[in-house]
């Protein structure tokens, strides 16, 4: 009875259940975007190494700093003694100009240390990257960014090709990018040239490192490689220079709590929106009642309990929730789907089941809720009032 019911008013039951479609829509697709958002930003941190810590001195412009506070290659030897390490590498830059379309433009020469390209997994997009020998011999060979290869060379192939940056002149070996786009908040920028640091501390007369990173085996790890990190400093050092050891944990951490925040700011909009659709049930439901008065009190008249119209509207009100569910959890399934084709390839959209599960029981618990109230309100009619009612 509860189908024909709704069978007899298609039109006001499918306007009525459409506040639940958007609703259980919104809860899924909120919850895709926040799943995908979320994977999307932390595999583009954990990129660029969510195991990597990071240490360098603290500059101090008020006064000089004597050699003895910088880092050395020492301390990065010293550092592979530390437990759950598995890869160390130091660099230095150098500020340096080079001639391009006739113009000279400013460059950062930066010389790394082995184990560079394992911490950093930069990208070698043309060419090759140091090997031992390069590292051994302070061979004159240099990497270059895929924008300043664009600057220098257009579109030939800089391979091979000599590079004059002041008075060095370097044989380009290798064209690269970060993994990810780190917009300039790590230490390879737009006009970053990086060298063997052998090759640098020949020029330089210096082997001191700017930055020292350390790769730990596990992100479990991180915190007591950290603390060890900085104790092992301190120890080699006098005590008056001052370290800064930084680590991704706290962005991840950060990019996890904004995230979880998002999710549930929008999920609470897709229940106002639930909430607002069950208004609209409750009241149709409510008119429904009203134009059927004189069918309950026929019905109660010829032995119908109380229970029994209880259940036909509450049912009434289940189908008109759970339908626009089902509904809306189609749509909510269908439009990543539809989507995925035009995303890059290493980005997933993931549906949920949980927000599957969720969306129905809600928009279902919502048609319950606000469908009780003119169930009870039909079950409460007396007979013979709700007979004699035009």
């Amino acid at each position: 009875m509860a189908i024909d019911a709704l069978r007899a008013n298609k039109l006001r039951a499918m306007l009525t259940s459409l506040g639940v479609i958007i609703g259980s829509a919104s809860i899924v697709l909120v919850v895709t975007v926040a799943l995908t958002s979320r994977k999307f930003v932390i595999s583009r941190i954990e990129s660029v190494g969510s195991n990597l810590v990071w240490v360098e001195l603290v500059q101090r412009p008020d006064k000089p700093q004597p050699l003895s506070y910088e880092l050395t290659l020492e301390d990065m030897e010293a550092a592979k003694t530390i437990p759950n390490v598995i890869q160390v590498a130091g660099t230095r830059e150098v500020s340096m100009a080079v001639i391009a379309a006739g113009a000279e433009r400013p460059v950062e020469l930066i010389g790394v240390t082995e184990g560079y390209q394992a911490i950093r997994r930069l990208l070698i997009l043309r060419g090759r990257y140091f090997d031992a020998a390069d590292m051994e011999m302070r061979s004159k060979v240099c990497l270059i960014t895929t924008q300043l290869s664009d600057r220098i060379f257009g579109q030939d192939n800089p391979v091979g090709k000599p590079v004059r940056m002041g008075e060095l002149t370097f044989t380009v070996i290798g064209v690269f990018r970060e993994r990810v786009e780190t917009f300039d908040l790590s230490d390879i920028h737009e006009n970053s040239v990086i060298i063997p640091f052998t090759l640098m501390k020949y020029y330089t007369g210096l082997e001191v490192l700017r930055l020292l990173d350390v790769q730990a085996a596990r992100a479990e790890d991180v915190p007591s490689v950290e603390r060890q990190l900085g104790q092992l400093l301190r120890a080699r050092h006098p005590a008056e220079a001052e370290y800064k050891v930084q680590t991704l944990t706290a962005i991840l951490g950060i990019a996890r709590e904004i995230s979880l925040g998002l999710t549930i700011v929008l999920i609470v909009i897709a229940f106002i929106a639930l909430v607002i659709s069950g208004v609209g049930i409750m009241n149709i439901m409510l008119v429904t009642v009203t134009e059927r008065t004189r069918e309950i009190g026929i019905r109660k008249a010829i032995g119908a309990a109380r229970r029994e119209i209880l259940y036909q509207f509450l049912i009434e009100s289940f189908l008109i929730s759970g339908g626009g569910a089902v509904i809306g959890i189609l749509i909510g399934i269908a439009v990543p789907v539809a989507i995925q084709s035009f995303l890059p390839g290493n980005l997933r959209v993931p549906v949920s089941p949980l927000s599957v599960i969720i969306a129905f029981a809600v928009s279902c618990s919502t048609g319950l809720f606000f469908g009780y109230l003119p169930a009870n309100q039909a079950a409460s009619l007396q007979p013979v009032e709700s007979l004699r009612y035009e």
